[in-house]
């Protein structure tokens, strides 16, 4: 018995490895596709007095002020954060969740929301230094409009990271961790909205097709970027660094920051001012979440037919 309990332990730790890399793989496929779109997305963001154009005018207006590279700016960075902050995600969802299927009670959309948020809480804390530096490194040398903002000069990830650590303090590299906290709302809604369509798509044990895979995927991320895209512009811009706020440290100073930024953009361009960029940021994370739920499939499947194991300990 204690000889089956090991196997199953160690079955359990295999098989949730496999989901944190094909989840990995899945991720820097899909980013790695459509970058160009998140380039777009970000400029929106961050560079305030950016007009804001339907995405193919942006990435036209990027390519003709900057060239054809510039779409591809910290392309390393952020696949490098992806992979790592994606690997944790999954690795931690997967884990949570088959702690959960061995307690009492069947699967169910509040019980995958709640493991989502403490994954999401666990990535947040593990992986904001990396994105802190990849936000920098992909707006370096870029042709802002608003003349306010400074340009960074880094030879690279560490010397970003040694840079800000001397120049800033060790403290900087966890900005915008608040918002980030309360954004684990955004992969929480998706995967409880991802899972929960997935299981009604394949009941009665139903093959579910790679172009349903896509299209629950997209569903499920548009719904969570639309629900939570105003506070991803807060945290963007408090990655970026160059936002002075009120001066007070801590918590409080953090959500004082957080309403001031919501405020101003209110103030400067009305309610939908939270949420320019939207349409990039649309057209970048849906198709992005989609493909990559599908790369994840299939890789996930593909592993577990090599490895004889039952399709059923995926689910």
């Amino acid at each position: 018995m204690s000889d089956n309990g090991g196997f199953a332990v160690g079955l359990l730790s295999y098989e949730t490895l496999v989901h944190a890399v094909a989840g990995a793989m899945g991720s820097v496929t899909a980013m790695t596709v459509f970058f160009p779109l998140d380039t777009a997305k970000s400029r929106l963001q961050v560079d305030e007095k950016r007009k804001s154009n339907s995405t193919p005018i942006i990435l036209a207006e990027i390519v003709r002020e900057e060239g054809f590279q510039a779409l591809y700016r910290g392309w390393f960075p952020v696949i490098s954060s992806l992979c790592c902050s994606n690997f944790v995600y999954f690795y931690t969802f997967k884990t949570l969740k088959q702690l959960a299927a061995s307690g009492p009670g069947k699967a169910r959309p509040g019980k995958d929301l709640l493991i989502g948020v403490v994954a999401g809480v666990v990535n947040v804390v593990l992986t904001t230094p990396m994105w802190v530096v990849n936000t920098r490194l992909k707006l370096q040398g870029a042709k802002f409009r608003n003349g306010d903002l400074q340009q960074t000069r880094y030879r690279g990830i560490f010397d970003a990271f040694s840079q800000i650590i001397a120049n800033e303090g060790v403290g900087t590299l966890w900005n915008g961790t608040l918002p980030s906290l309360i954004l684990v709302l955004n992969p929480a809604i998706q995967f409880m909205f991802y899972e929960a369509m997935k299981r009604k798509a394949g009941k009665g044990g139903v093959k579910i097709s790679s172009a349903k895979i896509f299209l629950i995927g997209a569903i499920a991320k548009a719904i969570a970027t639309t629900a939570t895209y105003p506070l991803q512009t807060v945290q963007a811009i408090l990655r970026f660094g160059q936002y002075k706020g009120d001066g007070k440290g801590g918590v409080i100073g953090s959500l004082s920051n957080i309403l001031l930024l919501l405020m101003d953009r209110i103030k400067r361009h009305g309610p939908l001012g939270l949420y320019k960029g939207l349409e990039a940021k649309l057209l970048q994370t849906v198709l992005t979440a989609a493909l990559m739920f599908v790369v994840y499939e299939k890789i996930t499947a593909a592993t577990f037919k090599v490895m004889g194991l039952n399709k059923k300990l995926k689910q």
